[in-house]
């Protein structure tokens, strides 16, 4: 697959995020649907990755898998009209590169700093070794 396919692959999941992120938004998108669209495109967005993308290989594994798979599930749960209507507002609005958004970036850094804090308080309270 030559470098033109992968960028063009890129810019195609970058516009399936934000439609995601759309169609979260869209009030005939069913209650679970929401929430799974927000689990993915958080993690998506967020700058902290389940595995680290410096360790070699397996730093971009968890890329290359979850974020397919649960664009896949996603996807299946959302209305097709819904999704095709924010596909072509997704392709719209992007031109092939998301939008930036503080807000959204600060909700997603606070997100993991409070899971942070309450796997420590975890581990503090099971496992006195700890401390």
């Amino acid at each position: 697959m030559g470098i033109g396919r992968w960028k063009a692959r890129v810019r195609e999941l970058k516009t399936d995020i934000y439609a995601l992120y759309l169609a979260y938004k869209d009030p005939r998108t069913p209650w679970h649907a929401r929430l799974a669209a927000a689990v993915v495109v958080g993690y998506a967005l967020s700058p902290i990755d389940l595995i680290p993308d410096p360790i070699p290989v397996l730093g971009y594994l968890d890329d290359l898998i979850l974020l397919p798979l649960g664009l896949m599930l996603v996807r299946k749960l959302i209305p097709r009209d819904v999704l095709e209507k924010c596909r072509i507002r997704a392709r719209e609005e992007t031109e092939g590169r998301l939008p930036a958004s503080r807000a959204a970036a600060v909700v997603i850094a606070v997100i993991w700093l409070l899971l942070a804090i309450w796997i420590v308080r975890f581990g503090l309270k099971f496992f006195p070794g700890w401390r």
